[in-house]
């Protein structure tokens, strides 16, 4: 790889940390948690940071390069994120690597229902998987299942209307959650 191909990768790299941040902040909305009920938890959080950096993904993949490598920038930003934490919670190195991959396995999922849900505009199926992921057979009120079914329709259209160059500076604007979620 030449010079130009290491800047690139630097580039992006930092890019898809300041996005990965701005999924971060995002996801910790206190309005997920108060409002709709999403389990202020390891699991709940992790379930917000990952829906939040999904979006951004899927509308980077949608673009062409350098969109898929910022993707994948923004993508490997969220797990070296991951592994650092379960390092600072005591987790113990050995098994650090395989909870990350039982981690990245559970985003795929998620990831992979989401869009084909999204893809067909599928209020019902994105509901339910929101429903199943998000609060993992805990009651709650279909109201909030809903509320948060529309925020991630907004947050999608909000991603999709935004130029590629902001992204590539790192720069990504999200909805606020209790606009958009009505």
């Amino acid at each position: 790889m030449g010079l130009k191909g290491l800047f690139r990768r630097g580039r992006l790299e930092r890019a898809g940390f300041e996005l990965y941040g701005q999924a971060v902040a995002a996801a910790r909305e206190p309005f997920l948690y108060l409002e709709l009920s999403v389990p202020d938890t390891l699991d709940g959080r992790f379930d917000m940071i990952g829906l939040h950096v999904f979006l951004v993904i899927r509308r980077l993949t949608r673009e062409p390069e350098p969109g898929p490598a910022l993707a994948q920038a923004l993508f490997d930003a969220m797990f070296a994120d991951m592994d650092i934490n379960l390092r600072e919670l005591s987790v113990g190195d050995l098994s650090v690597g395989r909870k990350v991959r039982v981690m990245w396995e559970a985003f795929h999922g998620r990831s992979v229902v989401y869009t084909e849900a999204l893809d067909r505009g599928d209020m019902e199926a994105l509901e339910a998987a929101l429903r199943r992921n998000v609060w993992r057979g805990e009651p709650v009120a279909d109201e909030a299942v809903a509320a948060l079914g529309r925020l991630v329709v907004a947050q999608t259209a909000c991603l999709a209307g935004q130029p590629l160059e902001p992204f590539q500076r790192g720069e990504a604007v999200f909805l606020a959650g209790k606009e958009a979620s009505r």
